[in-house]
C-alpha cells in the first residue's frame, strides 16, 4: 500500500477529542470532512478499545451538514434508508448505494472530460480564461471533489458536431439517472 493510499489515522481519546496521528494535533469533524473532500481516506479508531469508529463519525458529519440546511439527501431517500433497516431489502441496499455512487462518480468524470473537449468560440474573448476557471471551481465545489482533480483542465480540442451530439446525449442520460436516484 502506497503512502497516498494509506488511510489517515485519527485516534479518539477518552475525552472524545480527535487526534491526527500524521500531524500530531487535534482535529474537528469539519477538519475530517475537509480531508475526505480532498480525497483522503480516513480511519477513526478508539484509542483505548481499538474499535473502528469511522462509520459513526462519517454519519455524524453527514447529519451535521443536513441539519445546517446543506441538503444532499432528499426526504424520500432518507425515508427509504430508514425503511431498509427493518426490511428484507437491507441486504441489497448497501450494494445498490455503492453502485449508484460509483455510477455518479463515473458520470461526473465523463461530463468533466466532455466539457473540456468542447470547442469554444469564446476562447478569444478578453477575460474568458478567468470566467472558465471560475466555472471549473464552481463545478468542482458542486461535485464535492468526486471528479478526479489532476490540476488545470486540459485545453479544448477541435471536435465536430457529432461529438457535441454525443456529449449532449451522455449528459441527458446522466440527468435521467440522477432524476431516478432522487425519486
Amino acid at each position: 500500500m502506497t503512502e497516498d493510499a494509506k488511510p489517515l489515522l485519527i485516534k479518539r481519546y477518552a475525552s472524545r477529542r480527535l487526534y491526527n496521528t500524521e500531524t500530531s494535533d487535534y482535529v474537528t469533524l469539519e477538519d475530517i470532512a475537509r480531508f475526505i473532500r480532498e480525497g483522503r481516506q480516513v480511519q477513526i479508531v478508539d484509542l483505548k478499545s481499538g474499535d473502528d469508529l469511522t462509520r459513526q463519525y462519517l454519519l455524524q458529519i453527514i447529519a451535521e451538514h443536513e441539519s445546517r440546511g446543506e441538503n444532499v439527501l432528499p426526504l424520500g431517500v432518507l425515508t427509504d434508508l430508514v425503511r431498509s433497516y427493518t426490511t428484507q431489502a437491507q441486504s441489497v441496499v448497501p450494494q445498490f448505494l455503492a453502485i449508484s455512487f460509483e455510477m455518479l462518480r463515473e458520470g461526473q468524470s465523463k461530463v468533466m472530460e466532455n466539457m473540456a473537449a468542447i470547442p469554444n468560440p469564446m476562447a478569444g474573448v478578453p477575460g474568458f480564461e478567468a470566467m472558465q476557471k471560475q466555472q471549473q471551481a464552481f463545478l468542482k465545489a458542486m461535485t464535492g471533489g468526486w471528479a478526479a482533480s489532476s490540476g488545470p483542465a486540459p485545453e479544448p480540442e477541435e471536435t465536430g458536431a457529432d461529438e457535441l451530439s454525443k456529449i449532449k446525449a451522455q449528459l441527458a442520460e446522466l440527468q435521467a439517472k440522477l432524476a431516478k436516484l432522487g425519486d
